[in-house]
């Protein structure tokens, strides 16, 4: 499949829809999947942390998870259709899954938040089988859970730790797996817990959903700070002139 290279970082060149299909295909013919959905915070983590970057290139698929993605790969001289967000990637699997039955493992957040995310999946979609959860409170080096999961064999496993600790755990326990896709959703569960809202649909089209979450939260203000190198490296590579696809 045909990417667009940011940093070292590979982005699939894909549509939002087109990669809620891919998934979609990779569940049923029981494919075991590996998702990043990275934005430019997570660029520049990976290229600061051989660690993180580590992560990356265990991933099966990295989706452009931020606007600031999409304007590189303009500036870099190879587009992406558009944004593919962890949120809206999980909240379509979720509209498939009440569809065809998908059985689904929660992992992150506070307990509170993950219980009312929980309650809302079973409300608004009540054939989505969630056969368990986990708050992203434990032990990491004395849990025993990733091995209940694979017990369980979700069709899905979203997992809300934040970056990097998802993509770590998610690095560490896939081997333990058969099949299911493995996607890090970042702050999703906060948004269908409703304990933070997103974005109205206008900032989202001006693209300025970033600037949203930091009126809503000016404490995201120091990690915002990350946006301004991360354009300065783009348009630093733009001058050498690099930016070619893979």
């Amino acid at each position: 499949m045909r990417h667009v290279t940011i940093m070292g970082v590979p982005f699939l060149h894909i549509s939002q829809q087109g990669f809620v299909d891919l998934l979609v295909n990779r569940i049923e013919q029981q494919e075991k999947t590996f998702v990043v959905t990275a934005n430019p915070e997570v660029v520049m983590q990976a290229n600061e942390n051989p660690t993180v970057m580590n992560y990356l290139k265990q991933a099966t698929y990295i989706c452009a998870d931020g606007i600031g993605v999409v304007k590189a790969a303009q500036i870099l001289g190879d587009s992406l259709p558009e944004r593919v967000t962890g949120y809206d990637t999980m909240v379509r699997l979720l509209e498939v899954g009440q569809q065809k039955h998908f059985k689904i493992y929660l992992l992150g957040a506070q307990k509170e938040t993950i219980e009312k995310t929980v309650a809302n999946i079973h409300k608004n979609y009540p054939n989505v089988d969630v056969v368990g959860y986990h708050d992203g409170y434990f032990d990491w080096n004395n849990n025993d859970f990733a091995k209940e999961i694979a017990t369980l064999q979700p069709d899905l496993v979203f997992v809300a730790l934040g970056v990097p600790r998802q993509e770590k755990w998610i690095t560490e326990n896939l081997e333990k797996f058969s099949k299911g896709v493995f996607i890090g959703v970042g702050g999703s569960f906060d948004v269908i817990a409703g304990t933070v809202k997103r974005a109205p649909v206008i900032w989202q089209k001006l693209n300025l959903e970033w600037l949203y979450r930091l009126l809503r939260q000016p404490s995201r203000f120091g990690r915002m700070l990350v946006l301004p190198r991360f354009a300065l490296k783009v348009f630093a590579l733009k001058l050498k002139g690099q930016g070619k696809t893979k």
